[in-house]
């Protein structure tokens, strides 16, 4: 995963240092702040909470006082050390958040102090305060709640920009979304209804996350006990339009076939990386033109293109002003509590999102 780090030349959120920028707001340079730092490449157990210096903005950055920062699958592969281009330890992890404007650095304009703003952060946000460019910041319309607003930061994102900038979906096709009661699954679900799909498969293991899909309006599948293949082929006989796999492994060649003509295969998270399984797809499209295969990754589409992402997570903030979209919490969870909720992550224990508010 692209981190734009610093030292890449590339602006990046900084975790908190003591220095001089110039900052304009309450507190300045001065105050503590506190933040979850991955020591090693690992499991739950690698993550420290420590407190440090204020992080003081440099020119054209923004600092941001958390309310929320999003948990998911993004943060483990990078604590795991799964992302090649990820950055290494120590770091802090947390790939969005929604917070308030804190301080400026010199040369920002457009941002009151205490304005809600969001950002897609790709690492970072498990802080209380976070410096982050001023280019990577989206407004919050008033009156949303953090949690639900945060939810929206990635896996709502992914899924909207997969939908309609990548497979560009049309009204009344049909979709396969592999791991459909997790986070950006789940958005899938609820943005594909919006956008008129039908016959919306999705794949979920057991129990809640089979009811969680169901009540989505979609189409379970339940690995535990079918075979998604034979179940999609019985009901689309002329195939799919658009499959969205985020699982990767022996899912994506099958998923591939399970493809009519003119149909997508997009590829994101683990899937966009997994080997052999990726390039063999990769090759068999090549001479099968009338299916595609495209990778999806937000952190590059956000650098290739800032405003589609200020524009898709605009739109989204009005459908969730107008409860269109409603993000489930599945936890709200104070910032000391990042290694037992990634432990909750890992075991899987209830469907929904959860959240360090």
């Amino acid at each position: 995963m692209s981190t734009g780090r610093r030292e890449s030349g590339k602006a990046a959120p900084r975790a908190p240092t003591s220095g001089p920028g110039g900052a304009r707001g309450p507190g300045g340079a001065r105050g503590r702040s506190r933040r979850i730092v991955v020591v090693r490449y690992g499991g739950p157990e690698e993550m420290r909470l420590v407190e440090g210096a204020m992080p003081v903005p440099r020119p054209g950055e923004v600092r941001v006082r958390r309310t929320a920062a999003g948990a998911g699958p993004a943060d483990v592969l990078m604590r795991e050390g799964a992302c090649p281009d990820g950055p290494r330890p120590p770091f802090t992890p947390g790939h969005g958040l929604v917070g308030t404007v804190d301080a400026v650095g010199e040369g920002v304009t457009g941002f009151a102090l205490g304005q809600p703003v969001a950002a897609l952060t790709v690492y970072g946000a498990y802080a209380d305060h976070l410096c982050v460019p001023a280019s990577r910041l989206v407004p919050v319309p008033p009156g949303l709640d953090p949690a639900e607003a945060v939810a929206l930061v990635f896996d709502y994102v992914a899924a909207y920009q997969m939908l309609h900038r990548v497979a560009r979906v049309r009204k009344g096709e049909r979709v396969l979304v592999h791991d459909a009661a997790g986070g950006v699954g789940s958005a899938a679900l609820e943005l594909g209804r919006i956008a008129g799909l039908v016959d919306m498969y999705g794949t979920a293991a057991g129990g809640a996350a089979v009811r969680a899909v169901a009540s989505l309006d979609g189409v379970p599948i339940d690995l535990t006990r079918e075979n998604f293949a034979s179940r999609v082929r019985i009901g689309a006989l002329r195939g799919l339009d658009v499959v969205l796999d985020g699982t990767g492994g022996w899912t994506t060649p099958r998923s591939y076939r399970l493809l009519g003509p003119g149909g997508r295969l997009v590829l994101y998270g683990r899937a966009a990386g997994r080997r052999p399984a990726v390039p063999l797809v990769l090759a068999r499209a090549a001479f099968q033109r009338s299916r595609r295969v495209m990778a999806y990754r937000a952190d590059r589409l956000l650098e290739r293109r800032p405003d589609w992402y200020r524009e898709d997570l605009g739109a989204l903030f009005r459908l969730l002003a107008e409860r269109r979209i409603a993000p489930v919490i599945a936890e709200r969870a104070p910032l000391e509590d990042a290694p037992g909720l990634h432990e909750r992550l890992r075991r899987g224990e209830a469907a929904g999102r959860r959240v360090l508010c």
